[in-house]
């Protein structure tokens, strides 16, 4: 008998939905996809800057919102729950992570290195969202609180440095 992810490159890029989870095929990376699929989010951090702070606040609301249904569709598609390579999640926290982050190449670099501690290590409250949570919305709470942490560390920085 087969399991349900089997064949697992070809139902993720066969599949628009599968495909949007993996953040465009990084979910796949043999290794640490959670790390990979930040990159489109911090990629994506960077390239809105210049729009805006209301802006960027509408990005983060449309990417927590669509990665909800998107990575609860995956993992029924899948047949597993919060399966690794499903890193919407992460784009989104990583995204949301950005907002605070200073707009340099080292402020992204510190934004990036943070949101991935908290994202790996799982401090309390993270840890239980993991774990409690079932479907889209599970998937995505412990990265936004990851991200949470990650800005809160942010904000410290930027009020000590002023």
């Amino acid at each position: 008998m087969t399991s349900t992810v089997d064949n697992l490159p070809r139902k993720v890029l066969t599949s628009p939905v599968n495909f949007l989870a993996f953040g465009f095929g990084t979910g796949l990376a043999p290794v640490a996809p959670g790390t990979f699929g930040s990159i489109p989010g911090l990629l994506l951090g960077w390239a809105t800057l210049s729009l805006g702070l209301y802006v960027q606040l509408g990005i983060a609301a449309a990417l927590v919102v669509v990665g909800i249904w998107l990575c609860g569709r995956c993992s029924r598609n899948l047949g597993v729950h919060d399966h690794g390579g499903i890193v919407w999640d992460e784009i989104a926290g990583m995204y949301v992570t950005t907002l605070l982050a200073p707009p340099t190449i080292a402020g992204f670099a510190a934004a990036f290195v943070l949101f991935r501690l908290f994202d790996i290590a799982k401090p309390w409250p993270i840890r239980d969202l993991d774990h409690r949570l079932r479907g889209g919305l599970g998937i995505m709470l412990d990265d936004l609180a990851a991200a949470l942490y990650a800005l809160i560390l942010l904000a410290m920085y930027g009020w000590l440095m002023t």
